[in-house]
């Protein structure tokens, strides 16, 4: 519920401690203007505050970018339920000689060039291809946790920022009031003393009162810059020129009960939540584990292709005509020998022993299909069934430590029950402490600062000491800072039950 600012109820107070002259008394407003400058500049409620944490805050995004690792293990889970598509394409030139294949040389008589192509399917089926895609899943729901639990902290830090800068420029706005205050004693202790009604020791104790006032509040301006650049470096941005904070909140006591909170942190705290989505996932790893036990099946399948072109090509021609020649030759032979000739399944020769024209053209034309005029290879369709007999141990290692695994996971959500609790619970008591310790400071600094008024009145008058009224600042002074300290602490002690709990309260 939207309220107006605890620091403009304090300054309306200090307002009344001014009574020594009307013709200088000062307003509240002319009060605020002398306290930290933060007109002019954007505005920045809370919620815009955590906003822009969430977009730019270092330690969160770390979080949410290890999701996107989560998200990638999942799909490439999902994925190893596909086979797997490979292209090979490949390019040899082998120069003339003898190579060893098996032990024996096999001569090459001309450089070559060879290409070969292949595209092939692989499909690898085990137990893990389906269950590691429900174990990334939940990893997935883990890091989703992780992300929810890093927004709450976010913003939990940011509230305690907030409210801690809120709460600095209330005690800076104080104790610029409590200088105007100083400098008006300061002058009626001057004035008392032109009259003769004074004496100098009250005018040296009214100035000492009004250097220590100005050191007070140079210190207090200091201190709300710093906290400032925290909130600031927090939130993941420099700092904008004079920015307001706008939000404020009214201090009061919670309406729901301990157990409603305990019930809701339970339910929806996130961290606990990533806790057991990892126990879901160190299950499913006991059953991935045992699944190497099983046999594993793989299927491939493809096409593919190759050339063989030498780099001479009379090669192949004078390799054809001697094959020819050598045929004719074994044809005479046969014929000396009174057996049938069959040089007509050798093939024809010139007068000069050559192949005719055609055919050495078309063996030339052969001979040009690097690097693309492929002849294919036949189809083929290989399965393959495995299963380990002996592999060292690594099976039943995984077992283990699939199953420590899961006992870690089990411990990790009993911790964070126990957490999740005590936090709550101490959270809640704080709370409802600080909402106590509100209502007793407000009423402490009211005696305060009637305590101060009678004090200043009775010195105005001649009746009291200028002791009594700088004792009496002081008092209030102490007692206006402790119900500031108080009304912050009391949201701060909000924002870090929110923060337990997982959710905003309010």
């Amino acid at each position: 519920m939207r309220c107006l600012p605890a620091v403009t109820v304090a300054i309306s107070a200090v307002a009344v401690l001014l009574p020594f002259s009307n013709a200088k008394a000062q307003t509240a407003d002319t009060i605020r203007a002398q306290a930290v400058d933060t007109t002019g500049g954007p505005e920045l409620s809370l919620d815009k505050a955590m906003s822009i944490a969430q977009k730019n805050n270092p330690d969160h995004l770390q979080i949410v970018e290890a999701r996107r690792t989560a998200v990638a293990r999942r799909r490439a889970a999902y994925g190893a339920l596909l086979p797997r598509a490979d292209a090979q394409l490949q390019g040899l030139y082998l120069a003339q000689g003898n190579t060893l294949l098996s032990g024996f040389a096999q001569g090459n008589g001309s450089n070559s060039e060879q290409s070969s192509y292949f595209i092939g399917l692989t499909y690898n089926v085990g137990t893990s291809t389906f269950l590691n895609p429900k174990i990334e899943q939940a990893n997935v729901r883990a890091a989703d946790a992780d992300v929810t639990n890093s927004v709450s902290v976010t913003r939990s830090q940011i509230a305690q920022d907030y409210f801690t800068v809120l709460g600095d420029q209330a005690k800076a706005q104080l104790e610029d009031s409590l200088i105007a205050n100083a400098q008006t004693a300061l002058q009626l202790a001057k004035a008392k003393l032109a009259v003769g009604s004074g004496i100098s020791l009250d005018v040296s104790k009214a100035e000492v009162n009004l250097g220590t006032q100005e050191v007070a509040a140079i210190r207090a301006k200091n201190q709300v810059a710093i906290d400032r650049l925290t909130l600031f470096q927090h939130m993941g941005m420099m700092e904008p020129q004079n920015s307001r904070l706008t939000t404020t909140y009214e201090v009061k006591a919670p309406t729901f009960t301990m157990d409603s909170v305990l019930a809701l942190a339970r339910a929806d705290n996130p961290a606990l939540e990533a806790a057991r989505t990892r126990d879901e996932s160190a299950k499913i790893g006991i059953k991935a584990a045992r699944g190497s036990y099983l046999p594993t099946l793989q299927l491939s399948t493809g096409v593919g292709g190759y050339t063989n072109s030498f780099t001479n090509s009379n090669f192949l021609v004078n390799q054809a005509a001697g094959g020819v020649q050598g045929c004719l030759a074994q044809d005479s032979i046969r014929v000396g020998a009174g057996l049938s000739s069959q040089a007509g399944q050798c093939g024809t020769l010139n007068a000069d022993g050559t192949l005719p024209a055609s055919q050495a053209a078309a063996i030339r034309k052969s001979n040009n299909a690097f690097p693309f005029g492929f002849t294919k290879q036949p189809f083929q369709v290989t399965a393959t069934l495995s299963l380990p007999i002996f592999d060292n141990f690594q099976r039943e290692l995984k077992v283990e430590q699939s199953e420590a695994a899961r006992n870690d996971a089990l411990y990790a959500i009993r911790a964070q029950e126990l957490k999740t609790t005590a936090t709550v619970t101490s959270g809640y008591l704080t709370l409802q402490a600080q909402a106590q310790q509100v209502a007793l400071q407000e009423r402490t600094a009211i005696q305060a600062r009637e305590t101060l008024r009678l004090a200043e009145e009775r010195y105005r008058v001649g009746l009291a000491p200028f002791l009594d009224v700088s004792d009496a600042r002081s008092q209030f002074e102490q007692a206006e800072s402790d119900r500031i300290n108080a009304v912050y602490d009391f949201h701060k002690a909000f924002a870090a039950l929110e923060a337990a709990v997982g959710r905003p309260l309010r």
